[in-house]
């Protein structure tokens, strides 16, 4: 049983000549596929929430959407302000200072302050 054939062997294919390497080459030549962007949606009114999401809700809906958008917005653009006099203070640049500002955006949906 020491001596096993050919024919048992898992491999059925060639070693590179005739019909498969020319299917192959084929296969391997042509562009690749485009791949394309999805930004994920923002969670505003999408039901998830974090901790504080039931707190943001009942508010919501004690003050009224108007006024709650309002409050909110003035937050929003009142924490954006904190963010740039804090980059200013460190010397960040731009770009570093937009990634502070998407990080906190994404902060809030975590923790429902976007429910």
């Amino acid at each position: 049983m020491a001596s096993t054939s050919v024919a048992a062997s898992a491999f059925l294919g060639s070693w590179g000549s005739g019909e498969d390497h020319a299917m192959l080459q084929a296969k391997v030549a042509g562009p690749p596929p485009l791949r394309v962007a999805v930004r994920p949606q923002p969670m505003m009114g999408s039901g998830k929430g974090g901790i504080f999401a039931p707190a943001v809700v009942v508010t919501r809906n004690i003050i009224g959407k108007k006024r709650f958008n309002q409050l909110r917005g003035k937050a929003i653009a009142l924490h954006s302000q904190v963010i740039t006099e804090f980059c200013k203070s460190i010397g960040a640049d731009n770009k570093q200072r937009q990634g502070l500002i998407r990080l906190a955006k994404k902060n809030g949906e975590w923790l429902g302050f976007l429910a």
